[in-house]
């Protein structure tokens, strides 16, 4: 973002300058579907004499006016208005015209292909406020904030502060909606959501006896499917849950969530005031784990009306600690307040693999990061800050114990209520409430990056009983320290049922990993066909199993009764895929027979996910066909054999249309798409038909006069965006050369628009055909971070990395090659974009890993 950068410096400085500040933002919504009208005046004290500055991104400044002294327009550049001798009480006035944007970003507005609607809200996290109104850009500058809204007079307005009675303009033209003063926030968690936004209210009661009026909305043409009763059943769990654990009220007025459309992230945390992607309204029947997910992310943003928005940390080096408590809290909440308990293998399936991943990158930092600017807070919405950061937050839940957490939550709350605070402030009342000191455990969990092997050292007498056990902990990444954690260990034994094999669980330890290891006197003498390493995945680490256990795991993979288990086996044999110590045809082997006992919805996603990218990816190409073929043909058996109407068969038809090798594989597809073939139980809804289609488009087997018939049948924002994406699937030189130039030149795409080109354009049998984008790929890079915005240029930047092309060395493209000379070249390039490009190229460099060892 050059020109629009904060740095935390600047922003220390900025906050010593400023205090007290009190907005009042008038915002004119009518005037047209280009720009709206912003006015701002701000109150606010200040240190005598001194200089700083405001920041605001519009398209044009009007009027700037500071102490009834009016300032030239011309001095706001880039995004911000210098405010030179301030005097110890100052009034700001600033009139602007700002953009509606289409990325998701600052003031979004959409218009509804079904009945022509126009919609608009509001996302700011991390640095976009700015492009809406007035304001001191960052998070330790807490005020209040009065909002005016003008809007045409059929729109409903949400923010903050209830929603007020519009007043109607004399001519009926227009609708005036005057918000009553925000609580003292963050900028970054306010909101405006404004259109013909339809749906339900309710109320609930909280502990100190207010009634909390409840709002579940969408746009007008989804409002059939929305299930706001379901949602709001959920909110109340939540708000019973939290409440009981905090000891402290609800502290805002009311509860909006809001399902938007072409939304970036899954849901934002604006006080009072949620926005929610609006795939979580389901139009088609969800897959489970798309249904748990929902649940967990209502809890999850629910979770920071306490831990975020009444409390804020001070600068977004503590970002981890908003989004990780969030985390762990809205895991924890719909494991023991919702009939979703199997959450904790969802995280473990899901939320830990993710961690793995990122902590295995050459960008993995710190849960607790350097954060220098707001770029460096742009690139940190990763695994570390959400995934490792609530795996280390439960740790320290373990560590303290639940009930000195909870009392330390509720003093931290009752300290920094309003206000903002820092993970030292955080530590201080868990330290006094535990008697435990934290400053060794916070170095080694929040202060060093990566992670460490947890390993067994293991003897075995000639009958197979354990002679003698060790848990070793190793570093893997260099520079971190070993860290204690609790852990367990248990044997399980292969026991013949009357028709088939059971694992047994045996003997269990649980107990604390610290230092170099750990030794496990009470196994000697136990048996243990499968020794698995951290059970119930207590522990944050890089597992190995013994050699013996492995294979017996992976041989009678589908012989464990429980989900948690398989799942583990599984990761372990899929992060030894990564680092080349496992062929990825193992992987693909024993994940299709756990598929055949698997009913644990995330489970079996991660699963066949897994395969996907062996088969796309970490196969090497020699053996790609073949090992292709036969996956398609398991997964369309199993599908047909799936229970009928069960969430397995709705991923598995999905997954074998997706990996269909066979010309009789992709015309079973075929068939079910047109009709010709039903399975019961099986709706073909919107979402199976476009998930067949482009399936289908992927294998040439449809035209493009099949793919537009199918939008005439789905002409919804939905049905837009899929149509482009099966365009850009087909096998057609033509059809990938238009979507390419399309993602580079047409910058009237919405983001999920481009979310949907890339990942058609990236889709194919033969990734040879994306040979000749490479080169234009690398050329455009430095560009594309310069002239996009953050959302759009990392959606570019690392969707359209060539790593398909990987292994394909008949093309002529050595993607290792050509990253590390663009590397090379623009040695001096932003930070942020060479995370990035590293990020990349890592990724490359474990294609290249896996595939040579499944070439070996």
């Amino acid at each position: 973002m050059p020109g629009q950068n904060l740095t935390r410096e600047e922003a220390a400085n900025r906050s010593e300058i400023i205090v007290d500040a009190h907005y009042r933002v008038n915002l004119d919504l009518t005037k047209g579907d280009k720009i709206f009208e912003s006015i701002t005046e701000v109150d606010f004290q200040a240190r005598e004499g001194a200089s700083t500055f405001i920041d605001l991104i519009a398209d044009t400044v009007h009027e700037i006016t500071l102490n009834d002294q009016s300032l030239d327009p011309a001095t706001y550049e880039d995004s911000r208005i210098p405010l030179p001798d301030l005097r110890e009480h100052n009034h700001l006035r600033v009139k602007a015209d700002c953009l509606y944007m289409h990325t998701g970003e600052g003031m979004h507005r959409f218009t509804d292909p079904e009945d022509n609607k126009s919609y608009v809200y509001t996302q700011f996290e991390v640095p976009d406020a700015r492009r809406v109104y007035t304001v001191f850009e960052q998070p330790d500058i807490k005020a209040d904030f009065t909002f005016t809204v003008t809007t045409p007079p059929d729109w409903k307005v949400l923010s903050n502060s209830p929603s007020p009675e519009p007043e109607i303009t004399p001519d009926g033209s227009k609708a005036i909606h005057r918000f009553t003063p925000t609580e003292k926030i963050s900028s970054y968690i306010t909101a405006i959501i404004a259109g013909p936004y339809e749906g339900s209210t309710g109320e609930l009661t909280s502990i100190d006896g207010r009634t909390i009026p409840l709002g579940v909305y969408c746009r007008a043409s989804m409002v059939k499917h929305l299930d706001a009763e379901e949602i709001m059943d959920i909110t109340r769990a939540g708000f019973a849950y939290y409440e009981n654990a905090f000891e402290r009220p609800y502290p805002f007025r009311k509860y909006d969530q809001i399902f938007v459309p072409e939304y970036n992230a899954g849901a934002m945390e604006n006080a009072g005031c949620i926005t929610f992607r609006d795939e979580y309204v389901f139009r088609s029947r969800p897959v489970e784990t798309r249904v748990e997910r929902r649940v967990e992310t209502i809890l999850h943003e629910l979770a920071h009306m306490w831990f975020g928005d009444l409390v804020t940390m001070k600068w977004w080096n503590d970002l981890w600690l908003n989004e990780s408590f969030a985390e762990f809290m809205s895991t924890k909440a719909t494991a023991e307040a919702t009939k979703w308990t199997d959450i904790w293998t969802t995280f473990s399936a899901s939320e830990k693999t993710w961690a793995y991943r990122q902590d295995q990158l050459p960008s993995t930092h710190p849960v607790v990061a350097t954060i220098n600017d707001l770029e460096d807070v742009q690139v940190n919405f990763d695994g570390i800050t959400y995934a490792k950061g609530a795996c280390v937050l439960s740790q320290l839940v373990t560590y303290v114990g639940w009930d000195n957490f909870r009392t330390g939550i509720r003093r931290y709350f009752a300290k920094h209520e309003w206000s903002n605070a820092t993970l030292a402030d955080l530590l201080t009342e868990l330290e006094e409430a535990s008697g435990k000191d934290l400053r060794a455990w916070s170095k080694a969990w929040l202060e060093e990056a990566g992670m460490t092997w947890i390993k067994p050292a293991l003897e075995r007498h000639e009958d197979g009983t354990i002679a003698s056990l060790r848990i070793v902990q190793e570093v893997f990444t260099e520079g971190a320290s070993l860290r204690p954690q609790r852990i367990s260990v248990r044997a399980y034994n292969l026991e013949e049922r009357e028709d088939h094999k059971v694992f047994v669980p045996g003997h269990e330890e649980e107990f604390d990993l610290e230092g170099e290891g750990v030794d496990l006197p009470g196994f000697a003498g136990q048996k243990a066909d499968v020794l698995m390493v951290n059970d119930r995945d207590l522990a944050y680490g890089k597992v190995r199993l013994d050699e013996d256990s492995l294979g017996k795991a992976c041989d009678y993979i589908g012989a464990f009764e429980q989900s948690l288990p398989r799942s583990q086996v599984l990761t372990v044999l899929w992060d030894m895929v990564r680092d080349g110590e496992v062929s990825a045809r193992k992987f693909v082997e024993v994940a299709l027979r756990a598929l055949v006992v698997e009913t644990n919805s995330t489970v079996v996603s991660v699963t066949l996910r897994g395969i996907n990218q062996a088969l796309e990816s970490y196969i090497h190409p020699a053996n790609r066909a073949d090992i292709a073929k036969t996956t398609g043909e398991t997964l369309k058996r199993l599908a047909r054999f799936a229970k009928a109407g069960s969430d397995a068969q709705l991923q598995l038809v999905r997954a074998a249309a997706r990996c269909a090798a066979a010309p009789e594989d992709i015309q079973s597809a075929a068939d079910l798409f047109t009709g010709q073939e039903s399975l019961t139980g099986l709706t073909l809804d919107a979402e199976m038909r476009w998930n067949l289609l482009t399936s289908l488009a992927t294998s040439g087997k449809v035209s493009l006069e099949e793919i537009n018939a199918e939008l005439g049948r789905d002409d919804t924002v939905n049905g837009r965006e899929r149509v482009l994406e099966a365009k850009a699937a087909l096998p057609d030189t033509a059809q990938k050369s238009a979507a390419f130039e399309l993602i580079y030149a047409d910058s009237s795409l919405t983001n999920d628009q481009l979310g949907s080109l890339i990942a058609g354009f990236n889709r194919g049998k033969d990734p040879r055909l994306l040979a000749p984008y490479a080169s234009r790929y690398f050329d455009s890079i430095v560009d594309t971070y310069r002239d996009k915005t953050h959302e759009i240029g990392e959606q570019i930047i690392e969707g359209l990395y060539p790593s398909e092309l990987v292994g394909f060395e008949d093309t002529g493209v050595d993607v290792l090659a050509l990253t590390r000379d663009w590397l090379s070249a623009n040695a001096d390039a932003p930070a942020a974009l060479t995370r990035m490009m590293k990020e990349n190229q890592a990724i490359a460099e474990r294609i290249a890993t896996a595939q040579a060892r499944d070439l070996g």
